[in-house]
């Protein structure tokens, strides 16, 4: 479903994610449940939760909202699609945007940057976090398309 005939139809239950996104991938959608990641400038922990199975869900990562370094690249997007995650939101940037804009899946980033991220381990998982207006616990529901990302507590469809 649309995000915005699901807007229309369950205005109660979601919040925009109020954040000028970036959009690259071929998905044209998706509706997941939410892992989160919290991390600024570097991607440990979120190349340690692409690693895992994803089950469908979606991963979204606080980092801090950052443009100046990228938490994804290309070979990331790839262990994403490979291990079965829906997507990825991130308050933050990613790099080899062309690269990831050709492939199948869906990823809503603030900006792009070439500049790879730090490798020490910095992180918290599975934690709420806050972003653009909205809190996200492990466990809440992701529906997003080209029209936006919406957040919700529940499963709505």
């Amino acid at each position: 479903m649309k995000t915005a005939d699901l807007i229309d139809d369950h205005a109660a239950d979601l919040t925009l994610v109020h954040l000028p996104f970036c959009q690259f991938g071929t998905k044209p959608h998706f509706a997941a449940q939410v892992q989160t990641v919290k991390c600024f400038e570097d991607n440990t922990e979120v190349r340690a939760q692409l690693e895992t199975p994803g089950a469908g869900r979606v991963l979204v990562v606080d980092g801090g909202g950052s443009t100046r370094i990228a938490l994804l690249g290309d070979m990331l997007a790839e262990l994403a699609i490979r291990n079965r995650w829906a997507g990825l939101v991130l308050n933050a940037s990613i790099r080899d945007s062309a690269e990831i804009n050709e492939m199948d899946t869906l990823v809503f980033a603030l900006a792009t940057s070439p500049v790879k991220s730090a490798k020490e381990g910095w992180g918290k998982v599975g934690h709420s976090i806050a972003f653009g207006g909205v809190t996200f616990a492990p466990g809440d529901w992701i529906y997003a398309d080209a029209d936006g990302v919406l957040h919700s507590q529940k499963k709505l469809v």
